[in-house]
């Protein structure tokens, strides 16, 4: 384990790299590289601080990279050393990406690696981490935020033993629903979310139809040579659940034409901002992983594709305006965004899969001693809320709070509130 320190104004945040069995049932098989960023407030750097240990959203993205002591890090800094973990394969932690595939293997070989990336190995990861940092019998708190939230569950499902307390923002998981039901039951909203952008911004109407007109023609390539289809231009509609979504794709519609030689043309900005938007170069396990992570005992086999047919708004030839897909992963994205191409094959077998082990143990949730404490968001776009809250009920002890004050983001948008009230409902303050 190697250290290295460094200073930001009010925080000293020292580097780990920690070494962890790609496959904890096997340890001898192979090794990974495991990295975490120690933060400690500089006043109280020599202090003996509990730990509370933070679980990034996802699947596939990296822990934030902090610039002080803002959001919810300002509170858990009061009283904690808190670490941030690149989960396994992102960030600095062995990462796995298309520059990087090639070391795996062939297709069932790259599989077989990637399927040792949900949260039952992450959770195992940190209890390595945990017994290296603060010995066998030390016991730290856990933050996770979305899929951090799935991890936690995982967590006390797994090694609650290892846990003083943990904190769930916007991701208390179904504990036996599958893609399929956990996208059968997002739909609708993403439907909705449609609804009332097109009712915020009505002129984008007509903006995205001619957007459409454009595309229609198959010509259209992004500045990377992407082909940019229409169920591509589709799923811009993945931050409709965040904060300033709505905005965000208001902005990039408005500045969508210039005037062409043969009249109005796509802009080089917008084309650019959907390139930006759409595509996966920056964390492709996302889309590799996003719907292994709902999966025990069954194959997903291309959940999100499936339920799509059942849903007419989401058709790519619509009579009015696009409807905008949410947050799914269609197979299709594997042909047509070339940071995720390399990964089709091991994929394709991901989906196929259906020896998964399980997640999460209902029964050991049932007798949980952790405290504990979640907020739901009552309008979530990505997890429903209808199945947050039949786990809530599952896990003994939990305080739960209910709130449609925020968007999926609410810890980051006002994160310093947000854990202050789950770390109160945890210790029973309120």
């Amino acid at each position: 384990m190697r250290r290295r320190s460094h200073r930001l104004p009010g925080v000293v945040l020292t580097d780990h790299d920690f070494e962890v069995p790609l496959d904890h049932a096997d340890p001898e098989r192979a090794r990974i590289t495991v990295f975490a960023r120690e933060l400690v407030a500089t006043r109280r750097e020599l202090d003996d601080l509990p730990w509370l240990v933070y679980f990034q959203g996802g699947p596939g993205h990296e822990a934030l990279r902090p610039s002080g002591t803002d959001a919810w890090l300002g509170r858990a800094l009061e009283d904690h050393r808190v670490l941030l973990l690149d989960q396994r394969g992102t960030g600095r932690s062995s990462p796995v990406n298309r520059q990087t595939l090639w070391r795996l293997g062939d297709a069932r070989a790259q599989a077989d690696h990637l399927a040792h990336h949900r949260a039952d190995a992450i959770v195992r990861d940190a209890e390595c981490i945990r017994r290296e940092l603060i010995g066998e019998s030390g016991k730290w708190s856990v933050f996770g935020e979305s899929f951090g939230g799935f991890c936690v569950t995982t967590y006390l499902s797994l090694a609650p033993g290892g846990l003083r307390e943990a904190f769930i923002a916007g991701g208390l998981p179904p504990l036996t629903a599958g893609a399929e039901d956990v996208y059968r039951a997002t739909s609708p909203r993403v439907v909705e979310r449609n609804r009332r952008f097109f009712s915020r911004y009505p002129d984008d109407a007509e903006v995205a139809s001619a957007v459409l007109s454009v595309l229609r023609s198959g010509a259209v390539r992004l500045p990377a040579g992407d082909p940019l289809s229409v169920r591509r231009f589709q799923t811009l509609g993945t931050r409709l659940g965040v904060s300033g979504g709505f905005e965000h794709l208001h902005y990039l519609l408005e500045g969508a034409f210039v005037p062409g030689p043969d009249g109005p043309e796509l802009s080089e900005r917008f084309l650019r901002g959907v390139e930006t938007a759409t595509s996966f170069a920056a964390n492709p396990l996302y889309a590799v992983l996003h719907e292994p992570i709902y999966c025990q005992g069954a194959a997903s086999r291309w959940a999100a594709e499936r339920v799509r047919a059942e849903f007419p708004a989401f058709d790519p030839e619509p009579a009015g305006p696009p409807c905008f897909t949410g947050e799914m992963i269609y197979p299709w994205m594997f042909e047509e965004d070339a940071a995720l191409a390399p990964f089709q094959a091991a994929a394709n077998l991901l989906a196929d899969r259906d020896d998964w082990p399980a997640l999460y143990d209902p029964e050991r949730l049932r007798t949980n001693e952790v405290p504990c404490a979640a907020v739901v968001y009552h309008d979530d776009m990505y997890v429903d809320a209808a199945y947050s809250l039949e786990t809530a009920r599952t896990i003994a002890g939990l305080r739960l709070w209910i709130t449609n004050e925020y968007e999926h983001d609410g810890s980051r948008r006002d994160g310093e509130r947000v854990l202050a009230r789950l770390i109160d409902l945890a210790r029973g303050e309120r």
